[in-house]
């Protein structure tokens, strides 16, 4: 068992859990060293570049970004292009741990990185992730892997204990798509927040309906996330895959188990981003309601 009994309980009572030593030392490094190399090169870009399988940018820039001070906060899908990355997804403890979370059989839905390198504005506003990835049950877990030494400093993830169990919030208002949740909602999860800090190579295994935001990095050390999302492979997804991969759907674990299990769930269904990622959204909303 990778996971012990009061941590899985712990899991379920808050909607969250963090966890050391998710990939080994060699993985770790590895993964830095590939994220350094894309910081290098996005030296040489003063806008978003590359391409996804669904033509958006591979790699998003920050509006702080330059030569002196590269912002480079996402890079979309990169299990596509690095087997360190896939290898995070696939072959270390933590699709592991996620078996214990939601069952032995498991598939890939998406991956990303979100880095705030510093002098990086880069803030994630409060929301659920079930919101922009629904499916037919709520059964998915984020794992957020710290690639960084994660502190109170460098813009933690911040969560709302618990929230996972409550209602599921609207990202929609005044009929715009902002990817966050109410202005009220959001000054009470920031009243109550918890941070997931931890050393490199840690991971944060987050439930899909759990409420949670960060703020920017407002230290000179970096911290970069590597986010994958799992499903349960009776989860079937409602709306199009915000970052589509090659490796999309893959069982991880488990067997297919030919049926869909549906959970009785009401939301309202998300608006892809036109750009390379959900900060612009969350962005350009902000002046518009």
């Amino acid at each position: 068992m990778t996971l012990t009994p009061s941590q899985t309980s712990f899991f379920h009572e808050n909607g969250y859990l963090v966890a050391e030593n998710a990939v080994s030392q060699d993985l770790l490094v590895a993964l830095q060293q590939q994220f350094g190399e894309w910081v290098e090169e996005s030296k040489q870009h003063d806008a978003a570049f590359g391409e996804t399988i669904n033509q958006k940018p591979r790699f998003d820039l920050s509006q702080e970004h330059s030569v002196d001070q590269p912002c480079l906060r996402r890079v979309n899908a990169p299990v596509e292009i690095s087997d360190a990355y896939w290898n995070a997804v696939a072959d270390s403890r933590i699709p592991e741990m996620v078996t214990q979370l939601i069952g032995e059989n498991i598939r890939f839905h998406h991956s990303k990185i979100n880095s705030k390198l510093p002098g990086s504005g880069t803030e994630v506003k409060w929301h659920q992730d079930f919101a922009f990835t629904p499916h037919t049950n709520p059964d998915l877990v984020t794992a957020l892997l710290m690639i960084d030494n994660v502190t109170p400093e460098n813009g933690p993830l911040q969560v709302l204990p618990g929230s996972h169990l409550s209602e599921l919030h609207s990202l929609w208002h005044n009929g715009v798509f902002t990817g966050a949740v109410a202005e009220e909602m959001t000054e009470y999860c920031e009243s109550n927040a918890v941070e997931c800090t931890g050393k490199a190579g840690s991971v944060c295994l987050m439930h899909t309906k759990l409420l949670h935001g960060s703020k920017p990095n407002q230290s000179k050390l970096p911290r970069t996330l590597f986010i994958s999302v799992y499903a349960a492979a009776d989860s079937m997804a409602c709306s199009p895959n915000p970052m589509p991969s090659m490796f999309e759907g893959r069982l991880l674990r488990g067997i297919e188990p030919g049926t869909v299990r549906c959970c009785d769930l009401q939301l309202a269904l998300p608006e892809l981003p036109d750009s390379a990622s959900f900060f612009d959204q969350q962005t350009a909303a902000k002046s518009e309601i």
